[in-house]
């Protein structure tokens, strides 16, 4: 039997390996919130390592087909989901496009670029989900331009409770590639994390604006 390379664990794995994200509970990292967090993730740099892309954009191009095979577009967000979108619609052999932050100020003033007709079944590729509020704004548009969204294929989530309950709230389905829980467990494993902070984490990610994680 061929390995499944595209598990959770292998995917997060990869995203260690290639530091793509890094777990440090003693020095935590300040997020733009103001929030520290012990977690920071960059799937940016996937794009730099020819053996986590091919891994990861195998694994998009798998959910797609799985979760969504009518699917007949991928929409990657602005600007992070955008490389992810395109080589999975190359693998896929399917057309895409991108959505902006927000309207272009000239030209034709398109925040969605690339052909999209009403009606059109879209996927929207994400690279990290946490509270959901920026994927949720790029479903909204797609749908306010009369696309049938099916749902939304990510890399990462970090599973906050807020950002599941946004998604619920707006009708968006998520399907990641890889999530916290196992990131954490394949972490402590592969020795980038001691087993006891694992609780200091789990405790973290349950309400991130409470810093009692940290002592």
């Amino acid at each position: 039997m061929t390995e499944n390379k595209y598990t959770p664990a292998k995917i997060a794995e990869e995203l260690l390996k290639i530091k793509a994200v890094f777990l440090n509970p003693n020095e935590p990292f300040m997020w733009a919130s103001g929030i520290k967090s012990p977690i920071y993730c960059d799937n940016r740099l996937i794009l730099t390592s020819p053996k986590a892309r091919e891994i990861v954009e195998n694994g998009i191009a798998g959910s797609v087909k799985k979760y969504y095979p009518e699917a007949e577009v991928l929409m990657g967000t602005s600007t992070a989901g955008i490389a992810h979108a395109a080589i999975a619609a190359y693998l896929l052999g399917m057309p895409m496009g991108y959505v902006r932050g927000s309207a272009k100020d000239h030209g034709r003033n398109n925040r969605i670029e690339g052909r999209l007709e009403k009606g059109q079944k879209v996927v929207v590729i994400e690279d990290l989900i946490s509270t959901g509020g920026s994927c949720i704004e790029v479903v909204a548009a797609l749908r306010e331009a009369g696309a049938e969204v099916l749902g939304v294929v990510s890399i990462f989530t970090y599973g906050m409770k807020k950002g599941l309950e946004r998604l619920k709230a707006a009708n968006v389905e998520n399907h990641s590639l890889s999530n916290f829980d196992t990131l954490i467990e394949v972490a402590a494993k592969e020795g980038y994390i001691s087993t006891e902070d694992i609780a200091r984490l789990q405790q973290f990610m349950s309400n991130p604006s409470d810093e009692s994680w940290m002592k």
